[in-house]
């Protein structure tokens, strides 16, 4: 088969792929694109907004990012997205609140399905709950401090989703929500080139072959590890599978199964999730060199702390 016949093959193939995924995903942001719209038109976002604004300040975002964010948390990343689309345009943002938006948006998302994911593999609700948001809190704080004291990323943000004016009839304002789906499906097939193009090069073979060997450090055996870095890199429902099979065969201790799914929770996707907040506007940097680097330290103290109260309580 020639050169072209293959990139056509491949195309052809990334168009399907690409089909399948975004009607998946428009059957959820278009509901959550109406239900947003209609919050906004009954008030009930200034509400949200005013309740949410103190929790959003202590990471420098406004209250109403808070509404994004809990889209985020109780649906998908597109859900968040969605909602930021038709929130954005009236809020004037630098790149750093989009990055620390970002930033907690991919340690905490789509939290009913992915803690019943952890749940199954073994890891309990309330301390996977705790720590995937306590994780997003304390890491938007350090995001927000450190912007604030070097000055980065202080300029307006360059946000690709829009929603057009507020005074907008309605249909100036379906039309624009078209635009934004549209966009939505570009940045798909974008985000399946990239992500074929990385593994044919055999990026993401060398990311896990860079991981692989730190993760024994974090309470993780060699046989955790490369399960671990797999699910880091192709996402939490993916990796979580593999961690129940493993379990099945009793090779995995408890131990090592919580931290596996713990670094799982805090950082996963890093590829697609990645590109998916890089379009809205996010800070490569912040987003998943800090998010990674944050992820293993906070891991690491977990397992500190977790041996230290083991060797407490247990019997001379």
């Amino acid at each position: 088969m020639s050169l072209i016949h293959k990139c056509r093959a491949q195309l052809i193939d990334i168009g399907r792929e690409t089909a399948y995924t975004s009607w998946e995903l428009i059957k959820i942001t278009v509901p959550v694109i109406i239900f947003t719209k209609i919050l906004a038109e009954l008030g009930f976002i200034v509400v949200v907004s005013k309740v949410m604004e103190p929790l959003m300040g202590l990471v420098g975002l406004p209250g109403e990012l808070g509404f994004v964010w809990a889209t985020g948390m109780l649906t998908t990343l597109y859900g968040a997205i969605a909602a930021f689309a038709a929130l954005a345009p009236a809020l004037e943002l630098s790149g750093a609140q989009v990055t620390i938006l970002g930033a907690m948006l991919l340690i905490a998302h789509s939290l009913p399905v992915e803690l019943i994911i952890t749940k199954k593999a073994g890891a309990g609700l309330v301390p996977m709950a705790a720590i995937r948001l306590g994780g997003a809190l304390v890491y938007g704080m350090l995001l927000y401090h450190l912007a604030e004291l070097l000055q980065v990323w202080q300029e307006p943000a360059v946000i690709f989703f829009q929603a057009g004016d507020g005074g907008q009839g309605l249909a100036q304002w379906i039309e624009a929500q078209i635009i934004n789906i549209g966009i939505i499906v570009v940045v798909i097939f974008c985000i399946l080139v990239i992500m074929r193009l990385l593994r044919g090069l055999g990026v993401l073979a060398l990311l896990e072959k860079l991981l692989s060997p730190v993760l024994p450090f974090f309470g993780m055996s060699h046989r955790a590890a490369p399960i671990t870095v797999v699910g880091m890199i192709m996402g939490l429902a993916y990796g979580g599978a593999l961690i129940i099979r493993e379990t099945t065969t009793g090779v995995m201790e408890k131990r090592e199964i919580f931290n596996s799914l713990a670094l799982m929770s805090l950082c996963h996707g890093l590829v697609e999730d990645t590109l998916l907040m890089m379009a809205i506007g996010s800070k490569l940097a912040g987003i998943l060199w800090g998010r990674l680097l944050f992820s293993l330290l906070l891991l690491y103290i977990i397992v500190r702390v977790s041996d230290y109260m083991r060797a407490r309580t247990s019997p001379n």
